[in-house]
């Protein structure tokens, strides 16, 4: 009996530990994967032909981030728009790009509800029909870019949900080179909370 109480001691003991380190490594799983996604674009940017560094990768020191933070990957509820509209957005080298009106995304941060404009390509090529999430908000012009970041986002048909992980929040080309065409966000993903997760100026 004493040694069976003991073995039965062991085993809890072991699924104990097995818990508490699946879920104290989850959070440094995420954040080594994060990160690892970071150093990848770095390496992108100094090697790629069409890098916005191309010719002058001497002089890239690398993009700067806010540090990975689990609690700005959310869930938000996904309501598709039925009577769909054309929306035109301004770019960086005052041009126009069109898009058709997706979904909306609602979601809770820092206590405030928030909602973001999902939008879909409209322009023939090989992104038509992707989907394009560009949004600023109250750190943009300070902390970061002020056109504002995107935020790629997939289709998950049928779902009510997506997820918006803005730790993988980026800047557009034009960040970093006047020479590239960057559509501005719509007046509708003007954030009114600081979104201090993914990518800084780039200085």
């Amino acid at each position: 009996m004493k040694s069976k109480h003991v073995t039965i001691v062991v085993v809890v003991v072991a699924l104990l530990v097995i818990v508490f380190y699946s879920f104290t490594g989850s959070d440094g799983t995420y954040e080594q994967q994060i990160t690892q996604e970071r150093v990848e674009k770095d390496k992108y940017l100094r090697t790629a032909d069409d890098s916005p560094f191309k010719g002058k990768t001497d002089q890239f020191k690398g993009l700067n981030y806010f540090p990975p933070d689990p609690q700005y990957n959310v869930v938000a509820d996904l309501t598709p728009i039925q009577q769909k509209k054309t929306i035109v957005l301004g770019t960086s080298d005052g041009k126009e790009e069109h898009y058709l009106e997706y979904a909306y995304a609602d979601f809770n941060l820092h206590g405030k509800s928030q909602r973001l404009l999902i939008l879909e390509l409209m322009e023939m090529g090989p992104n038509r029909g992707k989907l394009f999430l560009a949004f600023a908000d109250e750190t943009s012009a300070n902390e970061t870019y002020g056109a504002g970041r995107y935020l790629d986002v997939s289709r998950n048909s049928g779902s009510n949900s997506i997820t918006l992980d803005f730790n993988k929040t980026y800047n557009p080309y034009c960040a970093y080179d006047d020479g590239f065409s960057c559509p501005f966000p719509p007046k509708e993903n003007l954030l009114t909370i600081a979104i201090r997760a993914g990518e800084k100026n780039y200085k």
